[in-house]
């Protein structure tokens, strides 16, 4: 698994968005961005969290942050479930692990007593220069984005 170390550069990567439209790191330099890594679009956990950062979006763009969402899912997927629940955060698709691996998202995990290998829920901010400012590891959904806010904020 990947140790992101705050004060490092945050690992450059180019995705798509639910849009189709390239999503580059390196571009939104000037800015934080905050990346959260969840396993599955429109499942109960997952979309509770999108929405809870959707409700917070005003407050992260006043906090000078762009929210972006990541997860294996496909572009059309995440088309879907934007359009479902009005989402404002930027939806990025990694089926090929890509950033989810890069960001230590992906590894071994425990659930119901059963080991399997599979998405981490993960947050890390990046800072306006492009550094690991702070890495949350292993995050429970709710409640996620409010405590965020509090640290970014």
């Amino acid at each position: 698994m990947t140790k992101l170390i705050p004060g490092t550069p945050a690992p450059d990567f180019e995705l798509p968005t639910d849009s189709g439209a390239p999503f580059k790191l390196s571009d939104h330099k000037g800015k934080s961005v905050l990346l959260y890594f969840y396993p599955q679009a429109d499942t109960p956990a997952c979309t509770n969290q999108n929405l809870d950062f959707t409700r917070l979006a005003e407050d992260f763009e006043r906090a000078n942050t762009i929210l972006v969402g990541i997860s294996p899912d496909s572009v059309e997927k995440l088309a879907k479930f934007r359009a479902k629940y009005d989402l404002s955060p930027i939806l990025i698709a990694d089926p090929d692990r890509v950033a989810i691996e890069a960001y230590g998202a992906w590894g071994e995990k425990k659930n119901y007593g059963k080991t399997y290998t599979g998405l981490i829920r993960t947050t890390v901010l990046v800072d306006a220069e492009g550094n690991i400012a702070q890495v949350w590891p292993n995050i429970r959904a709710k409640g996620h984005a409010d405590r965020i806010i509090t640290a970014v904020g």
